[in-house]
């Protein structure tokens, strides 16, 4: 699986942490920044690297992370064809596949260690997307806003 991933200096120790395990769980992970922790950075340049990234490679899947993921979140769903979706649990992180086939997980950094973070990025990448007709109905609709 190849997965883009970026985050502020809010989330910018959880994303090296979660790149390593990634890599580890043999998947190709590409680092969309920033490569150094800068305290003045905005997250809406990382989600969007992310949203562009996700959108130019089909199949993939990205990870945006900010201090309360609200952020990353808002500025992935600017662009047409992106499902960010904010995670903060397992049921979340699996309706948020399952349901709605979200290809942009948020993460609220200041709010998970790097054990629940991993939790929700298994549940997320395992979870598959139903396929059931309504589900298929809706994002068409998003798509079409």
């Amino acid at each position: 699986m190849k997965i883009f991933i970026g985050a502020d200096h809010n989330g910018f120790e959880l994303k090296h942490q979660l790149i390593d395990y990634l890599k580890s769980q043999s998947h190709e992970v590409i680092d969309e920044g920033d490569a150094e922790l800068k305290k003045d950075d905005d997250f809406p340049m990382y989600a969007s690297r992310v949203a562009t990234s996700v959108l130019a490679n089909d199949g993939s899947l990205g990870i945006a992370l900010c201090g309360s993921g609200q952020g990353v979140c808002m500025a992935a769903n600017r662009y047409k064809g992106i499902r960010a979706s904010l995670v903060w649990d397992e049921d979340e992180a699996r309706s948020s596949r399952n349901d709605d086939d979200s290809n942009v997980l948020c993460l609220p950094a200041r709010q998970l260690d790097f054990d629940q973070a991993r939790t929700l990025v298994d549940t997320w990448l395992k979870t598959p997307f139903a396929g059931a007709e309504r589900f298929k109905r809706r994002i068409k609709q998003l798509d079409e806003l």
